[in-house]
């Protein structure tokens, strides 16, 4: 089925609101749109919840688009209220500094940048025209626009308004910011659409009321939904247990496998808004899963997606293999044990030493699995210690049982493993 690109955002279920939603399907048919998505440096990384957000800009650059990544080293420094019951710690320059550098190598793996292309994507950091603003300039030039009747009605600041915590007026502020961001790129650089989150819809509507009153202009907005966590809360950087694009935050093969472990509920979902596939595919894809659930097609399909997106074609491959590794039924090689390198501890001893020394007691006692030589001899006793995936009772380690002649996979009942590497 054929769909043009707001028909599209709608079946993937990424229109949570927007202005008039015709007038906005004419300027996206009529040509190309400059438009533009913010994302606050308060990390040096990006998170899941923020890759909606990315491949809206890639799935607008795709269809002709000029997708303006704006990374918010001003707003950065105050903190935006929407969907927080706290205030946000604020970050010096420095901290900035880094973690817009980090975001920014992020970006360009997923849009291209390319300056000869028509649509080029485009990075700017909101600081470039703030930072130098006087403040009663902007109390003139902004803040006579917006009336704090229309700040108090946005949801984000109600919300906090009525929390335990309040709301200062340096996060009150953010919301005047952020409009003046959309004024200066509707008049510098010809944005006539903002994208976000829905916790962003206040925002970006005052961007667009400024840009009517002050220059007598239109311009438009659209959100989507925010991608919440199975507890209900929404991918924040601040929040445990996030999953990261930055693969030293967040391990490849860890990212692979929580959405290995999504409920069957989200699979239809997250296929449609964290991958590039095309609608038709992933309805093919979730109804193949329905009729087998218990094979997890599409919870293998979606993390195969998102982990090639965000890191290629190789850590799939790998994910795959560890997993294999550790819960798979088939024959354990060399290729399925070197994969867990990295993922799980390892302990290395001489080559020398795995003849003459090592033994299943020591090995445990060597890798930390068990506290002494009689805690191993009575767990290998009862059965609870398995080498290369087999459970072991005895303490004769051989030359033949290393797999390519230098590795060892133990594990300790079904949660504890470790790698031996025999070297030297």
């Amino acid at each position: 089925m054929t769909r043009n690109l707001l028909e599209d955002f709608e079946a993937r279920g990424l229109i949570h609101n927007s202005t008039d939603r015709a007038a906005l399907n004419d300027a996206l048919e009529s040509g190309s749109v400059s438009l533009y998505h913010g994302i606050d440096p308060t990390a040096d990384s990006l998170h899941i919840g923020s890759f909606i957000g990315v491949l809206a800009m890639r799935r607008f650059q795709d269809h002709g688009h000029r997708p303006i990544a704006l990374v918010g080293g001003s707003t950065g420094m105050v903190g935006d209220p929407g969907g927080r019951s706290d205030e946000r710690n604020l970050l010096d320059e420095d901290t900035l500094a880094r973690n817009v550098a980090g975001i920014k190598n992020q970006l360009a793996r997923f849009l291209d940048f390319d300056g000869t292309s028509e649509n080029a994507a485009r990075l700017v950091n909101n600081f470039d025209w703030t930072g130098d603003v006087p403040v009663l300039d902007f109390l003139r030039d902004v803040g006579k626009h917006i009336t704090v009747n229309q700040m108090m009605a946005k949801d984000s600041v109600k919300s906090r308004l009525e929390s335990e915590n309040g709301i200062s007026f340096t996060e009150f502020s953010y919301m005047l910011l952020q409009a003046f961001d959309y004024w200066w790129l509707h008049e510098n650089m010809s944005a006539t659409l903002q994208i976000g989150g829905s916790d962003q819809w206040g925002n970006i509507t005052a961007g667009t009321e400024l840009i009517r009153k002050r220059s007598g202009g239109s311009a438009h907005a659209l959100t989507w939904p925010l991608l919440v966590r199975s507890d209900g809360a929404k991918f924040g950087k601040s929040q445990a247990g996030n999953i990261w694009l930055d693969a030293e935050r967040t391990l490849p093969y860890e990212f692979h496998q929580y959405f290995l472990r999504v409920p069957d509920d989200d699979v239809e979902r997250m296929l449609l808004q964290l991958t590039l596939l095309a609608v038709d595919d992933v309805l093919e894809i979730a109804a193949a899963h329905h009729a087998a659930p218990e094979q997890r097609l599409g919870q293998q399909r979606l993390a195969d997606e998102v982990t090639a997106l965000v890191h290629g074609a190789q850590a799939v491959e790998q994910a795959n293999l560890a997993a294999a590794a550790m819960f798979g039924n088939a024959d354990l090689n060399v290729e399925m044990v070197e994969s867990l390198r990295g993922i799980i501890p390892e302990t290395t001893i001489n080559n020398a030493d795995y003849d003459t020394e090592q033994n299943a007691v020591s090995l445990l006692v060597a890798c930390g699995l068990c506290k002494s030589n009689s805690d191993a001899r009575r767990k290998l006793g009862e059965n609870q210690i398995a080498v290369n995936r087999v459970k072991r009772q005895d303490t004769d380690l051989k030359r033949s049982d290393l797999l390519g002649e230098r590795y060892l996979l133990i594990q300790m009942g079904k949660k504890n493993r470790h790698l031996i590497i025999v070297d030297g």
